[in-house]
């Protein structure tokens, strides 16, 4: 077991199960079945990140290096959580950015469905966690990997 701790963007308490990608996290493309063509549950529609292409996003502690993609991010993201589709968590090991944050807080100010979300968790963070690690994130920002 180990602990990392990160940047609190959105806090809270949460256990559950990992999903990594090593590629980074593209909301619109993550999302395009469901926002475009009515598709659920919501699985991971990138099929260039082939650790989780076709993994069930809703509920899951997403694991990521950072948010990539285009500036629909936000709006794609707090979509998703109108839809019950987002993840429960967004662990990032870079900084966050500002286009997933402000889906992240419009999930929850709008939607009324947080996304809890730490950033800055570090390269170790990344190399540590795999698919399926027991995960426990604490609200100050403190992640533990079993």
């Amino acid at each position: 077991m180990r602990e990392f701790k990160g940047r609190v963007i959105l806090g809270g308490n949460i256990k559950g199960e990992a999903l990594v990608s090593k590629r980074g996290f593209n909301a619109l493309v993550a999302y395009q079945d469901l926002l475009f063509l009515g598709e659920k549950p919501g699985y991971y529609n990138d099929f260039n990140d082939k650790e989780i292409f076709g993994k069930l996003l809703a509920g899951s502690i997403l694991c990521a290096p950072q948010a990539i993609g285009s500036s629909a991010n936000g709006e794609v993201i707090q979509a998703a959580a109108y839809q019950d589709m987002h993840p429960a968590a967004l662990l990032l090991a870079n900084t966050a950015d500002s286009l997933a944050i402000s889906g992240v807080l419009l999930a929850d100010i709008w939607v009324n469905k947080p996304i809890i979300t730490v950033d800055e968790l570090g390269d170790e963070f990344l190399d540590y966690v795999k698919t399926g690690s027991k995960i426990e994130v604490f609200e100050d920002g403190t992640v533990r990997v079993e």
